[in-house]
């Protein structure tokens, strides 16, 4: 079974988030499953891609309302990924340094569709299923049911997966130039509160739609800024499947960015290395245990509830440790960074993001703290249990579904509200944890053991694959 994925995101190629990794990870399981699995994104000017050796397949040309783009297709030779890569070449609009925030965006993402529609409609050999990310190849699934110039193709089943409903792409009925003709009858499968809206059309479009959690698909049904009644409309081919991580990429034993390298069986005192190297690199004591913070510094991840959560908490005891690294909000950027010379040797922050900063933190902290108020699957969680790093998390979306609160005979800690109060609680029950130094040491060797890879879920996706087939 052949499986196209349609992606602006794809790791290590080009990432912002968990869509990212999802797109650079699932289709090598779904290949290591028999499926034939590859991947398209746009060719961006960056230099991991610029590196590649590729060859140019395919080229044409498309209209977004009275402007003609050039456009190419181009084949990456070395198949290193696990996974083929294809990329979408038009030179003045994707062909830039960053994947988002241009003021063009929405001309970026229909251009990006059409180029892939084209490409697939003169392929010889077709997709068995086209498999599209979020609102940026939102629309393909309506070009695939309702554009005249693909109806060859209308028989390819679609997939749409939400990584993040609060970005759906929305843009006004002046751009409607941009969509090939349609039989407009129709058009009320674009709309959604009068605009046209590429999330709301692929949810009514796809022959099915899956988000990144089960639990996360319920709580879509009562809050999807505003998709929530279309949500629970379509609720018939909506399901949730579990997002899943790359054991080869995370793994402990081989990653070449930590300091020292350590198995399930010495990670207690192989660890260490990596805590002592974060505690000397930012003036903490390796003695106490050590809380983190890994994410975008944004409401959705309740980053703006940090500053207050850890003054709270280091005026209260100078017995831990916290590192935040992160970047975003420039409001709540500016309260982290404050906290420095309130708490110099019990904090520190890296304003930014640094990939192997990241690993070295999964590696040597003792607690990962995430506070979200959205969080559709998290993937911070996984690797953190993967380094026997304990999450201290909110119970929502796939944190339910992936941690389980100590109290509970689990393996974390968990929190029911994004507020200070329960961060800090949650953070006191993290000491105490500590101080027991024989029942963290056990909990850590228990939780690198859980096996939060792409195998099940891979398997699941391969089976809603067949059930669109039959």
């Amino acid at each position: 079974m052949r499986i196209l994925h349609t992606s602006f995101e794809c790791y290590p190629l080009a990432k912002v988030g968990g869509l990212g990794d999802v797109v650079g990870s699932l289709p090598k399981y779904l290949n290591g499953l028999g499926c034939e699995t590859y991947v398209i994104i746009p060719f961006y000017d960056t230099e991991k891609i610029n590196q590649l050796e590729c060859e140019t397949i395919y080229s044409g040309s498309l209209n977004l309302g009275t402007n003609t783009f050039d456009f190419s297709i181009k084949k990456e030779k070395s198949n290193v990924f696990g996974f083929q890569v294809f990329f979408v070449d038009i030179n003045k609009l994707l062909f830039r340094p960053g994947i988002y925030e241009y003021p063009d965006d929405t001309e970026r993402f229909i251009s990006f569709q059409l180029a892939v529609m084209d490409w697939i409609v003169s392929s010889e050999t077709k997709p068995d299923i086209i498999h599209c990310h979020d609102h940026h190849t939102g629309l393909i699934p309506f070009f695939v049911s309702q554009v005249e110039k693909y109806q060859s193709i209308c028989e390819i089943p679609t997939i749409l997966t939400i990584h993040n409903a609060q970005y759906q792409g929305e843009f006004s009925y002046d751009r409607l130039r941009y969509i090939p003709p349609f039989n407009f009858n129709n058009v009320g499968l674009l709309d959604w509160y009068e605009s046209i809206n590429p999330l709301a059309a692929a949810i009514k479009c796809a022959w099915s739609v899956t988000t990144v959690s089960p639990s996360y698909m319920v709580e879509l049904q009562e809050k999807a800024n505003g998709l929530e009644g279309l949500l629970s409309h379509e609720n018939k081919k909506c399901t949730g499947i579990l997002n899943g991580i790359d054991h080869d990429t995370w793994n402990p034993e081989t990653d070449p960015m930590i300091i020292e390298n350590y198995t399930d069986d010495n990670l207690v005192s192989e660890r260490k290395p990596n805590k002592e190297w974060l505690c000397k690199e930012f003036n903490l004591n390796p003695e106490k245990p050590l809380f983190a913070f890994i994410g975008r510094l944004v409401y959705e991840k309740g980053a703006d509830i940090l500053p207050d959560a850890i003054y709270q908490t280091l005026v209260n005891t100078d017995d831990i440790s916290i590192l935040i690294l992160g970047s975003g909000n420039k409001e709540v950027e500016r309260r982290l960074q404050e906290l420095k010379e309130l708490f110099s040797g019990n904090y520190n922050t890296y304003i930014g993001y640094d990939e192997k900063l990241s690993h070295i933190i999964y590696a040597g902290a003792d607690f990962l703290l995430m506070p979200s108020r959205v969080e559709p699957c998290g993937l911070n969680q996984m690797y953190a249990l993967r380094y026997g790093l304990i999450p201290i998390v909110r119970s929502i979306g796939g944190l339910k579904d992936t941690v389980v609160d100590i109290g509970d005979g689990g393996f974390g800690i968990c929190h029911k509200h994004a507020d200070v109060h329960d961060i800090c609680y949650s953070i006191n029950r993290g000491i105490e944890l500590y101080k027991d130094q024989e029942s963290y040491s056990e909990l850590q060797k228990r939780i690198v053991k859980i096996d939060n890879s792409w195998n099940n879920s891979a398997k699941q996706y391969i089976k809603l694959y067949k059930s669109l087939k039959q």
